[in-house]
């Protein structure tokens, strides 16, 4: 069993990194290796959501390398590499032969082998290092063109904005391994045993997986880097967006549910954090112009979704937002991807018509967007009222919230669909898709309408079952209908609205657009004094360290002259007097011998007549 789960991991990191190793002379061979292995990675992660393997290997004194499958990773697993599958059909088709397809196509092999290592990982030490790799790759993906300097500059604000979030893991490792005294101190890092902590290491435990997983999956006040991450090819943006990077945090809390619970604390600021982003990201991706900026926007407030889920304990709806949404936001932002390289742009203004001019891309667009409004009969329909009626039971005002989110989502995605399908406009430099980038889209369309088969009984409950999640809140047939009754008057109202402008002040209307201003909050409060800190820490090194280094090099060498010519001097004059004070009594030494025979004897004659002296006078 164990050989499935390292089979599940291993095959897209290695062939990954084996086709970043080969570089441009596995151009050629790249689009059929990656399909290979992600038709190869789907089998094993089905074989795996079935068996519930485990794996283990030694990796330090104490704490091995775990993984395991249960219900939720397993839904996960498949998941992740369903949608990998369907991302790489596409790119295959779309991706030019001029390109660096080798690097392409491992990069995104490695990125979602790292997030099969993080959806798997039994401990924290092993979900960092799939949190880390996957941070890594999205950086490289992002800048896959990286001779732009905007596309790089994008990626870099990205990683760091990311990363800054991922330095809560560490934080909850150090208090999880500083909570379990004693020998067996690292089980504490299992995740199923942080729960388990005591104070004050459980609110750290809690308040470091929280900030990671909502900086991870670009919940409040982390969403602008989600809008950067859109410079990056849209095969990335699907993969990223939909079912990988950007879900792994709100799959992680899923995964502590008993953590938030104990903490006291933790469950409500993750509901009330994920409710905020669906509204007010809701309300930024309806202040777009451009299709993919509308997209981000709607995927931080989807996401919003399974936040408030697992912060309402609401397991099942949160599993089934994740699964619907990863089909229908990949297939909308591989329609984009289609549009922009057929059309040669993502504005909204400029898009008028594209559904017409692609007939079976506007029908699976046209598919998801309507799942993405909450429309029945439609999968986000019915998994988004599974999730809220966990809020209902929560709380009216989170019920209340959650709704408002579903409605604006109504909003965005009837006003991406008005542009779309407007009157043609004549395009007579519109290139063609490629049918084999078609095919892909029409799958994932067919998803989006199958995955609402398990917001129902009795596909439901098994899959509460699975996820161990008994006991969860069902909806009623009321909330079916009020949700769905609003999402069909609200997508109606966008519709009638069309493309005019919002009754709103400007100052609002440009602050929606530029997505609340949060990078520029980040740059006022983070950016700008770390820099004004590194510059007077820059200014201390060159005004105060430089100068003492200078000055102290140079005492030492004043030091040194001074020893030179004055310490030096007297030690060699002593010196000299030393030496020329010993010639001399050698030389007076020297006197005596002078090699005759009655000299000798005059002289012992003296020495005797001395030392009798001597005894005459001591006696």
């Amino acid at each position: 069993m164990s050989a499935l789960l390292w089979a599940l991991v291993a095959l897209p990191l290695g062939a990954g990194v084996l086709l970043l190793v080969v570089g441009r002379r596995a151009d050629r061979a790249a689009p059929g290796v990656a399909l290979a292995v992600a038709v190869s990675a789907l089998g094993l992660a089905v074989t795996a959501a079935f068996r519930h393997p485990s794996a283990r290997a030694p990796f330090l004194d104490g704490l091995p390398m775990r993984l395991t499958v249960d219900g939720l990773s397993g839904l996960l697993a498949v998941t992740v590499t369903a949608v990998t599958l369907v991302v790489l059909l596409f790119s295959a088709a779309e991706f030019g032969s001029g390109e660096a397809r080798a690097r392409f196509f491992g990069l995104m092999l490695l990125f979602a082998g790292s997030m099969l290592v993080t959806v798997t990982a039994a401990t924290l030490p092993v979900l960092l290092m799939g949190w880390e790799v996957m941070g890594a790759t999205s950086w490289a993906l992002i800048g896959y063109w990286w001779r732009d300097p905007e596309r790089t500059s994008a990626a870099d604000t990205a990683f760091l904005t990311t990363r800054t979030a991922d330095l809560g893991l560490y934080l909850a490792a150090g208090a999880a391994l500083a909570s379990g005294a004693g020998p067996n101190s690292y089980s504490s890092l299992s995740l199923d045993g942080l729960a388990g902590a005591d104070e004050p290491w459980l609110s750290f435990i809690t308040a470091g997986v929280v900030v990671a997983a909502l900086g991870k999956s670009a919940q409040l006040p982390f969403s602008f880097w989600l809008s950067k991450a859109m410079r990056g090819p849209s095969p990335v943006s699907a993969l990223l967006h939909s079912a990988t990077m950007v879900v792994a945090g709100a799959y992680l809390l899923l995964r502590t549910g008993p953590l938030l619970d104990a903490s006291g604390w933790g469950d409500d600021v993750v509901a009330w954090t994920g409710a905020a982003t669906a509204v007010l990201l809701g309300l930024v991706a309806i202040a777009q112009a451009d299709l993919k900026q509308l997209l981000a926007a709607s995927s931080c407030a989807q996401i919003g979704f399974m936040v408030l889920a697992a912060g309402a304990g609401a397991t099942t709806g949160g599993t089934l937002q994740l699964v619907a949404h990863a089909a229908a936001k990949s297939l909308l932002f591989l329609a984009a991807g289609a549009w922009l390289t057929a059309l040669g742009t993502q504005q909204l203004p400029a898009l008028l018509g594209a559904a017409r001019h692609h007939r079976t891309v506007g029908t699976a667009f046209t598919v998801a967007a309507l799942s993405l409004a909450g429309l029945p009969p439609l999968s986000l329909w019915a998994a988004k009222d599974v999730l809220l009626a966990g809020a209902l039971e929560r709380s009216p005002w989170l019920y209340a919230a959650g709704l408002a989110g579903a409605l604006l989502s109504a909003v965005y995605s009837a006003k991406a669909l008005w542009f779309v399908w407007r009157p043609a406009v004549a395009r007579p430099d519109a290139r063609r898709i490629p049918a084999g980038a078609v095919w892909p889209l029409v799958l994932l369309a067919f998803a989006c309408v199958a995955l609402v088969v398990p917001a129902f009984p009795p596909v439901r409950d098994s899959v509460s079952r699975v996820l161990a999640a008994s006991g969860q809140p069902a909806p009623t047939a009321w909330e079916f209908v009020l949700s769905a009754g609003l999402a069909l008057l609200a997508a109606a109202g966008a519709w009638g609205w069309g493309a005019r402008p919002l009754p709103l002040a400007a100052r609002v209307k440009s602050g929606f657009a530029d997505w609340l201003g949060l990078e520029r909050a980040a740059h006022v409060l983070l950016v700008a004094p770390t820099m004004r800190l590194a510059r007077a820490a820059a200014a201390f090194d060159d005004r105060v360290l430089d100068r003492a280094v200078e000055g102290s090099a140079s005492a030492t060498v004043r030091l040194a002259r001074w020893t030179n010519d004055v310490v030096e001097r007297a030690v060699d004059g002593t010196v000299g007097a030393v030496a020329a004070g010993t010639r001399a009594l050698g030389r007076w030494a020297r006197r005596p011998q002078t090699g005759q025979l009655h000299q000798y004897l005059a002289q012992a004659v003296a020495a005797f007549t001395v030392l009798a002296v001597v005894l005459v006078l001591v006696r």
